[in-house]
Protein backbone atom coordinates (compact mmCIF):
# COMPACT_ATOMS: atom_id res chain seq x y z
CA UNK A 1 0.00 0.00 0.00
CA UNK A 2 1.44 3.35 -1.00
CA UNK A 3 2.27 5.89 1.69
CA UNK A 4 -0.52 8.43 2.04
CA UNK A 5 -3.07 6.33 0.12
CA UNK A 6 -5.50 6.44 3.09
CA UNK A 7 -5.52 10.20 3.42
CA UNK A 8 -8.76 11.00 1.58
CA UNK A 9 -11.43 8.41 2.36
CA UNK A 10 -15.13 9.08 1.87
CA UNK A 11 -16.64 9.25 5.35
CA UNK A 12 -20.12 8.12 6.32
CA UNK A 13 -20.59 9.28 9.91
CA UNK A 14 -23.79 8.52 11.77
CA UNK A 15 -25.21 10.10 14.88
CA UNK A 16 -25.11 6.99 17.03
CA UNK A 17 -23.35 4.22 15.16
CA UNK A 18 -20.04 3.19 13.64
CA UNK A 19 -18.00 5.37 11.31
CA UNK A 20 -17.72 3.88 7.81
CA UNK A 21 -14.79 4.80 5.57
CA UNK A 22 -15.50 4.11 1.89
CA UNK A 23 -11.98 3.66 0.56
CA UNK A 24 -12.97 2.25 -2.82
CA UNK A 25 -10.03 1.15 -4.97
CA UNK A 26 -7.57 1.99 -2.19
CA UNK A 27 -9.04 -0.65 0.09
CA UNK A 28 -9.29 -3.15 -2.74
CA UNK A 29 -5.49 -2.85 -3.10
CA UNK A 30 -4.92 -3.36 0.64
CA UNK A 31 -3.66 -6.90 1.23
CA UNK A 32 -4.51 -8.92 4.32
CA UNK A 33 -1.04 -8.24 5.75
CA UNK A 34 -1.41 -4.50 5.10
CA UNK A 35 -4.81 -4.45 6.79
CA UNK A 36 -3.34 -6.30 9.76
CA UNK A 37 -0.49 -3.78 10.01
CA UNK A 38 -2.96 -0.89 9.68
CA UNK A 39 -4.92 -2.26 12.66
CA UNK A 40 -1.71 -2.75 14.65
CA UNK A 41 -0.86 0.92 14.05
CA UNK A 42 -4.21 1.91 15.59
CA UNK A 43 -4.51 -0.41 18.62
CA UNK A 44 -7.03 1.86 20.36
CA UNK A 45 -9.54 1.46 17.53
CA UNK A 46 -11.80 -1.51 16.88
CA UNK A 47 -11.71 -1.83 13.10
CA UNK A 48 -13.66 -4.11 10.78
CA UNK A 49 -13.56 -4.39 7.00
CA UNK A 50 -16.48 -5.26 4.73
CA UNK A 51 -16.25 -7.66 1.80
CA UNK A 52 -16.27 -4.55 -0.45
CA UNK A 53 -13.22 -3.15 1.33
CA UNK A 54 -14.88 -0.39 3.39
CA UNK A 55 -13.43 0.15 6.86
CA UNK A 56 -15.77 0.34 9.86
CA UNK A 57 -14.55 2.15 12.98
CA UNK A 58 -16.54 0.88 15.93
CA UNK A 59 -17.39 3.25 18.77
CA UNK A 60 -16.20 2.45 22.31
CA UNK A 61 -18.72 0.87 24.65
CA UNK A 62 -20.40 2.58 27.57
CA UNK A 63 -20.52 1.22 31.09
CA UNK A 64 -23.69 -0.87 30.74
CA UNK A 65 -22.51 -2.56 27.55
CA UNK A 66 -19.02 -3.08 28.93
CA UNK A 67 -20.45 -4.80 32.00
CA UNK A 68 -22.71 -7.01 29.87
CA UNK A 69 -19.80 -7.95 27.63
CA UNK A 70 -17.73 -8.84 30.68
CA UNK A 71 -20.56 -11.00 32.04
CA UNK A 72 -21.11 -12.79 28.73
CA UNK A 73 -17.41 -13.45 28.30
CA UNK A 74 -17.09 -14.89 31.80
CA UNK A 75 -20.09 -17.18 31.45
CA UNK A 76 -18.97 -18.44 28.06
CA UNK A 77 -15.37 -18.90 29.24
CA UNK A 78 -16.53 -21.22 32.03
CA UNK A 79 -18.49 -23.37 29.59
CA UNK A 80 -15.72 -23.47 26.95
CA UNK A 81 -13.06 -24.56 29.44
CA UNK A 82 -15.25 -27.32 30.87
CA UNK A 83 -16.42 -28.48 27.42
CA UNK A 84 -12.96 -28.55 25.86
CA UNK A 85 -14.08 -29.19 22.27
CA UNK A 86 -13.20 -25.72 21.00
CA UNK A 87 -11.71 -22.31 21.72
CA UNK A 88 -13.45 -19.09 22.71
CA UNK A 89 -12.50 -15.55 21.63
CA UNK A 90 -13.36 -12.06 22.84
CA UNK A 91 -14.46 -8.96 20.94
CA UNK A 92 -10.91 -7.86 20.13
CA UNK A 93 -10.38 -10.85 17.81
CA UNK A 94 -10.79 -10.20 14.08
CA UNK A 95 -11.66 -13.09 11.76
CA UNK A 96 -11.12 -13.11 8.00
CA UNK A 97 -14.36 -14.55 6.60
CA UNK A 98 -14.48 -16.57 3.36
CA UNK A 99 -16.17 -13.62 1.57
CA UNK A 100 -13.16 -11.39 2.35
CA UNK A 101 -14.71 -9.40 5.20
CA UNK A 102 -12.85 -8.90 8.50
CA UNK A 103 -15.27 -9.14 11.42
CA UNK A 104 -14.95 -9.17 15.22
CA UNK A 105 -17.93 -10.70 17.07
CA UNK A 106 -18.45 -9.82 20.72
CA UNK A 107 -18.04 -13.53 21.55
CA UNK A 108 -16.88 -16.28 19.20
CA UNK A 109 -16.12 -19.98 19.40
CA UNK A 110 -14.26 -22.27 16.99
CA UNK A 111 -14.19 -26.06 17.08
CA UNK A 112 -10.84 -27.44 18.20
CA UNK A 113 -10.12 -29.35 14.97
CA UNK A 114 -10.70 -26.28 12.82
CA UNK A 115 -8.52 -24.06 14.99
CA UNK A 116 -5.70 -26.58 15.20
CA UNK A 117 -5.76 -26.96 11.40
CA UNK A 118 -4.49 -23.37 11.07
CA UNK A 119 -0.76 -22.76 10.83
CA UNK A 120 0.86 -20.65 13.59
CA UNK A 121 1.09 -17.52 11.41
CA UNK A 122 -2.65 -17.69 10.69
CA UNK A 123 -3.42 -17.89 14.39
CA UNK A 124 -1.18 -14.94 15.25
CA UNK A 125 -2.84 -12.62 12.73
CA UNK A 126 -6.52 -12.52 11.74
CA UNK A 127 -7.62 -16.18 11.56
CA UNK A 128 -8.92 -17.00 8.04
CA UNK A 129 -12.18 -18.68 9.01
CA UNK A 130 -15.69 -17.98 10.22
CA UNK A 131 -16.32 -19.05 13.82
CA UNK A 132 -18.75 -21.90 14.45
CA UNK A 133 -20.61 -19.74 16.99
CA UNK A 134 -20.90 -15.96 17.10
CA UNK A 135 -22.62 -13.60 19.52
CA UNK A 136 -23.31 -9.92 19.03
CA UNK A 137 -24.56 -7.73 21.88
CA UNK A 138 -26.48 -4.65 20.86
CA UNK A 139 -25.56 -1.42 22.63
CA UNK A 140 -27.55 1.82 22.65
CA UNK A 141 -25.32 3.11 19.85
CA UNK A 142 -25.87 0.14 17.51
CA UNK A 143 -28.32 0.20 14.64
CA UNK A 144 -30.29 -3.04 14.76
CA UNK A 145 -30.42 -3.42 10.96
CA UNK A 146 -26.61 -3.30 10.70
CA UNK A 147 -26.21 -5.99 13.35
CA UNK A 148 -28.84 -8.19 11.72
CA UNK A 149 -27.03 -7.92 8.40
CA UNK A 150 -23.77 -8.80 10.11
CA UNK A 151 -25.34 -11.86 11.75
CA UNK A 152 -26.63 -13.11 8.42
CA UNK A 153 -23.17 -12.62 6.96
CA UNK A 154 -21.73 -14.93 9.60
CA UNK A 155 -24.28 -17.63 8.76
CA UNK A 156 -23.70 -17.23 5.02
CA UNK A 157 -19.97 -17.72 5.63
CA UNK A 158 -20.22 -20.90 7.66
CA UNK A 159 -21.30 -20.11 11.25
CA UNK A 160 -23.48 -22.87 12.69
CA UNK A 161 -25.15 -20.75 15.36
CA UNK A 162 -25.47 -17.05 16.04
CA UNK A 163 -27.13 -15.02 18.78
CA UNK A 164 -27.98 -11.35 18.50
CA UNK A 165 -28.85 -10.15 21.99
CA UNK A 166 -30.74 -6.87 22.26
CA UNK A 167 -31.06 -5.56 25.84
CA UNK A 168 -32.81 -2.46 24.45
CA UNK A 169 -35.87 -4.48 23.40
CA UNK A 170 -35.18 -7.56 25.53
CA UNK A 171 -35.04 -9.79 22.48
CA UNK A 172 -32.71 -12.50 21.23
CA UNK A 173 -32.48 -13.38 17.55
CA UNK A 174 -31.23 -16.93 16.90
CA UNK A 175 -29.50 -17.59 13.57
CA UNK A 176 -28.88 -21.06 12.10
CA UNK A 177 -28.03 -22.27 8.58
CA UNK A 178 -31.03 -23.02 6.36
CA UNK A 179 -33.52 -22.13 9.11
CA UNK A 180 -35.59 -18.98 9.44
CA UNK A 181 -34.30 -16.53 12.04
CA UNK A 182 -36.03 -17.05 15.38
CA UNK A 183 -36.88 -14.03 17.54
CA UNK A 184 -37.30 -14.70 21.26
CA UNK A 185 -39.29 -12.07 23.16
CA UNK A 186 -37.97 -11.38 26.67
CA UNK A 187 -36.62 -14.94 27.10
CA UNK A 188 -35.48 -16.27 30.45
CA UNK A 189 -32.75 -18.33 28.81
CA UNK A 190 -31.35 -19.41 25.46
CA UNK A 191 -29.76 -22.80 24.79
CA UNK A 192 -26.73 -23.44 22.59
CA UNK A 193 -27.56 -27.09 21.87
CA UNK A 194 -26.49 -28.87 19.76
CA UNK A 195 -23.65 -26.60 18.56
CA UNK A 196 -22.70 -25.67 22.14
CA UNK A 197 -23.78 -28.78 24.05
CA UNK A 198 -24.91 -27.98 27.56
CA UNK A 199 -24.42 -24.22 27.31
CA UNK A 200 -27.45 -22.34 28.61
CA UNK A 201 -27.34 -18.57 28.93
CA UNK A 202 -29.59 -17.11 31.61
CA UNK A 203 -30.64 -13.66 30.47
CA UNK A 204 -31.43 -12.14 33.87
CA UNK A 205 -27.84 -10.86 34.25
CA UNK A 206 -27.98 -9.32 30.76
CA UNK A 207 -31.37 -7.59 31.02
CA UNK A 208 -30.65 -5.79 34.29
Amino acid sequence: MERGSLMQPVLEPTVDDALVLHLGAVAQRMTDDEFFQFCMLHPDLRIERTSEGDLIIMPPTGGDTGHRNFTLGGLFFNWAVNDGTGFGFDSSTVFKLPNGANRSPDVAWVRRERWEALIPDQRKKFPPLCPDFVLELRSDSDRLARLQSKMQEYIDNGAQLGWLIDPVQRKVWVYRPNIAVECLENPVLVSGDPVLPGFVLLLESIWR
